[in-house]
């Protein structure tokens, strides 16, 4: 991290800039900063459209007007229930312990706050989000990113797992990093050991392409997985990188055999900069049902698109309804099979004997929000 490339002259030691790229590092800083690994660059190929240099890249691209341009698109501004701390779903809080990243990737959904170089929270900042925390019980899971989480030093990130732990109500900590892509070495057996102390901690790690892949990022997700912390992974569709179902499965499946779960296939928000990464909706529900049957549950990674404005997620999958009535649903697979699922009668329905011994913890969490 302290080699990083940030600034034209660094970077003309590694690559031969396009016309395009060279233009962008006269304007681009403007829209976002940019910053990339001695690692992370040596896996990015010597031309324009290679996927990698795509990612790490300032283009001009960036600057131009596009079809939907959002400087904060997740609404996380509008959900903020303390400074550095989004509250937008009823049982888990976002909590950005820094805005500093080792690699500032150029489809970014958080360039309002990342890049800033701020680095770790402040402690007065830090209280009060602590604070929240502690005084809503129905919050059951805390997700430290930023940022880059694992950009901190090991004794801040073993203070902050500590305090969360200490709040009896946190049941579950995540971890959101890119640090297993850009830099694997920083996965120390000393970190592995500080996150399995502060346990259950899951690691949510972001490879878009497997050349990411290398021997490297196996090491450092093996040692995370040997040492008991789940370790799951959220790809990003991006155009000319990984649109393609071909690159997704082998994506999936190589991460699957490291024993990592692809969890989500995000669509690529539509944050400044980012329209000419973006694929269309259709495109991506095509790769998915084109993945759909050729591709074990265990590797398929749910694709989602976080609705604009701070919406949240809505889940699509291919629709394989072709009728339905009062009673039934009509359905073609995959393969071409057709066949019916008829409901059982009405009448039949019967609640959980047992449902009401979870009402109170239930009802704790859906009153979680109201800050």
């Amino acid at each position: 991290m302290r080699h990083a490339l940030k600034n034209k002259n660094d970077f003309e030691r590694v690559f031969k800039l396009s016309p395009g790229e060279s233009e962008a590092f006269e304007q681009g800083r403007e829209i976002f900063n940019i910053r990339c690994t001695p690692y992370y660059a040596s896996l990015a190929g010597d031309f324009e459209e290679e996927p990698i240099r795509r990612i790490l890249m300032p283009h001009r691209l960036e600057m131009r007007d596009g079809t939907q341009q959002m400087a904060d698109p997740l609404g996380e501004k509008r959900n903020q229930a303390a400074p550095r701390l989004v509250h937008r779903y009823s049982d888990r809080a976002l909590f950005l312990i820094t805005d500093f990243c080792s690699v500032y990737c150029r489809h970014c959904t958080r360039k309002h706050f990342t890049g800033r170089e701020q680095a770790l929270i402040r402690p007065s900042e830090y209280e009060e989000a602590l604070s929240y925390i502690a005084s809503h019980p129905g919050v059951r899971e805390v997700i430290l990113s930023g940022g880059d989480p694992l950009t901190i030093a090991d004794g801040a990130l073993e203070r902050i797992l500590t305090d969360l732990r200490a709040i009896e109500h946190v049941e579950i900590i995540r971890v959101g990093t890119r640090m297993p892509v850009v830099a694997p070495m920083r996965v120390t057996d000393e970190l592995v050991r500080i996150l399995r102390r502060h346990g259950p901690v899951y690691l949510m790690t972001h490879f878009n392409h497997p050349r990411e892949l290398t021997a490297e990022a196996a090491q450092a997700l093996g040692r995370l997985v040997d040492g008991g912390i789940p370790v799951m992974n959220q790809m990003v569709l991006l155009n000319g990188v990984n649109n393609h179902a071909a690159i997704v499965q082998a994506l999936s499946r190589r991460l699957l055999f490291l024993r990592v779960k692809p969890y989500y296939m995000f669509q690529c928000d539509p944050s400044v900069g980012t329209d000419h990464l973006r694929t269309s909706i259709d495109e991506s529900l095509e790769i998915q049902k084109e993945l759909w049957g050729h591709l074990s549950g265990l590797a398929m990674p749910t694709y989602a698109v976080d609705i604009p404005e701070g919406g949240g997620k809505t889940v699509l999958t291919p629709n394989f309804e072709i009728a339905r009535d009062e009673h039934s649903r009509r359905y073609r697979g995959w393969d071409g099979v057709e066949a019916s699922y008829v409901n059982p009668a009405p009448e039949r329905r019967r609640l959980p004997a047992d449902a009401g011994v979870y009402a109170d913890e239930w009802n704790e969490i859906t009153r979680s929000r109201k800050y």
